[in-house]
């Protein structure tokens, strides 16, 4: 009987940790999709990778999941860019990848 109490509790965790993953890769999908679009870039592949997982602390001092995601993109269809994401949870940490080109007045 106990055996069967802890392997329901491991799946239970496994479930979580699971749904809470691919949640976390549907935000950076959208995140991703949506930063290439306000830059008039194409978004290659369709899709995000998980490139690291680790226990980070966030804003309030508790312990949580740092996952780090990567995209591709291109400026022309020919080209491939990297671009990289990191959520805390659901907030977007850190951000590298494609920007809106704009002109900065030369004042001399």
């Amino acid at each position: 009987m106990p055996t069967l109490i802890l392997l329901m509790i491991a799946s239970a965790a496994g479930f979580a940790y699971w749904n809470a993953a691919r949640a976390a890769a549907e935000r950076a999908e959208a995140l991703g999709r949506n930063a290439c679009s306000a830059a008039g870039v194409i978004w290659l592949d369709q899709t995000v990778h998980a490139d690291g997982l680790r226990l980070r602390r966030n804003e309030n001092g508790r312990l949580g999941w740092e996952r780090t995601f990567r995209f591709e993109y291109s400026y022309d269809g020919i080209d491939r860019h990297t671009g990289r994401l990191v959520l805390r949870g659901d907030t977007l940490v850190s951000f590298v990848g494609p920007v809106r080109p704009s002109v900065v007045p030369f004042e001399h």
